[in-house]
């Protein structure tokens, strides 16, 4: 039969060797989930909760509050932009707070002028400094929001809205729908407004109790993916037993690419750096980052440092390669099994977070206010560092098989690339790496011959 079809057959020998080839490579690769969930913050969101407060010949008043119930991720600036699309004809006659970006086409209206006539209107918030006669509480913040467990007392942000030609009683009014958030890039996605139980509300001296005529929400998740289409951040290890330190994986946050985008990463000993990063033609919010073999905005180095008899110190740095940007309210969370016994912490502060139930493995670290809570942009100042002090439990402390280092790093709520586990500083007297690590390779070369020789 073979002789029949000597042509068939070698394309069927050339195929099954190449997809022999295609299987181990995909099995020596490392895969980065994209899911929204998040399994250290498994049930934060963001939720916007639109309080209906009065009612008014054509519409109604309503008090729009943008909670941040994400434990570590904020919105830093520029700050949060918020669309929708409204359900019938409504406008915007005014607002306290806020603005929306474009008037739209207002024509048909004589006399009084709505502040926005579009369909689908975009509100920003009021920046710092705003006259108090256009303000309400948790506004003009220019869109700033703290996280749940950084920041509580500013972890939300509000707007008045006074809506006409909309329904003037709890029956007759329509949630408007296509909610967006961009915070300030997206990210989010915004699930349809659901109508709850009215919002009660506390007099000043608590003795008297108000409600809304009507509420809904709008519940709105984050994925890193829909984000952007790289990492933004990576983690290099180092220890005092091994003179070894693992960078930061290759092209972790991209490659340079000199040819198709000369202006992927600047080089911090050109004498053009200056002008290089103010006359960028691309956008403001776009990081431009030092030239680096990771290419990643932010580093976190972890360095084993010390072994004393019943402690053990690391020392943490993180580290500014963005020219553009001075990263504010920064935080850094980290997942280790020793977070338990957590004795000392310099020049950081620290907040214990259990996504699981009874296990304190993961910790959130920020900087101190008015001290090093400002990451700032890449340079020599572009680096915050402090230094952990563990007490070592016998049952579990280990410097063996890279114990010692953390098994997730994420910055300012992003995952950040860890290095592969095989490359882990080892101890001196360690048996040698796992099979594993050298089999994938040899299998790997192994496999390109068999392709090749298919070929020939």
């Amino acid at each position: 039969m073979e002789s029949l079809f000597p042509s068939l057959s070698g394309s069927i020998t050339k195929l099954t060797s190449f997809a022999f080839f295609l299987l181990f490579l995909l099995s020596c690769s490392t895969f980065t989930s994209t899911e929204a969930y998040d399994a250290l913050d498994p049930t934060g969101n963001i939720t916007i909760k639109w309080d209906v407060i009065s009612w008014t010949p054509d519409g109604y008043v309503a008090v729009v509050t943008i909670y941040n119930f994400q434990q570590y991720r904020h919105i830093q600036a520029p700050g949060w932009t918020l669309g929708w699309t409204w359900a019938k004809k409504e406008v915007i006659w005014s607002m306290m707070g806020s603005q929306t970006t474009e008037q739209g086409d207002c024509s048909k209206f004589k006399g009084n002028i709505p502040h926005c006539c579009k369909k689908d209107p975009t509100v920003v918030d009021l920046l710092p400094g705003t006259p108090y006669n256009q303000q309400i509480a948790n506004c003009c913040k220019g869109g700033v929001i703290n996280s749940w467990a950084q920041d509580p007392a500013n972890a939300a942000s509000s707007f008045q809205v006074s809506v006409g030609q909309a329904g003037t009683t709890n029956k007759t009014v329509r949630v408007p729908k296509n909610f967006t958030l961009r915070a300030p890039g997206p990210g989010y996605t915004c699930g349809p407004a659901k109508i709850v139980k009215p919002t009660k509300f506390a007099s000043a001296d608590k003795r008297r109790i108000t409600q809304a005529m009507m509420t809904w929400n709008v519940t709105c998740t984050y994925s890193q993916f829909l984000a952007q289409k790289t990492p933004t951040c990576c983690v290099s290890l180092s220890s005092f037993y091994n003179e070894t330190i693992v960078n930061c994986p290759t092209c972790a946050c991209g490659c340079q690419n000199h040819t198709a985008d000369p202006e992927s990463c600047v080089d911090p000993n050109s004498p053009h750096l200056a002008s290089a990063v103010t006359s960028s033609s691309k956008s403001s919010s776009a990081p431009l980052v030092q030239c680096t073999s990771h290419m990643c905005p932010i580093r976190v180095h972890w360095h084993v440092k010390l072994n004393y008899k019943e402690y053990w110190r690391v020392k943490i740095t993180i580290t500014n390669f963005n020219y553009r940007m001075n990263y504010t309210q920064w935080n850094l969370v980290v997942q280790h099994p020793n977070f338990d016994n957590l004795t000392q912490l310099f020049s950081f502060y620290y907040k214990s977070l259990t996504p699981y139930e009874g296990l304190n493995d993961t910790a959130m670290l920020w900087g101190v206010k008015f001290y090093n809570d400002l990451l700032s942009q890449a340079g020599p100042l572009g680096n915050v560092q402090s230094e952990l002090l563990f007490r070592k439990d016998a049952s579990t402390f280990t410097f063996e098989k890279g114990w010692a280092f953390p098994r997730r790093v994420y910055f300012n709520g992003d995952n950040c690339v860890m290095p592969p586990p095989d490359a882990y500083p080892w101890l001196p007297n360690a048996s040698s790496r796992p099979v594993i690590s050298l089999l994938c390779p040899v299998i790997t070369i192994l496999a390109s011959l068999v392709f090749l020789w298919a070929n020939a």
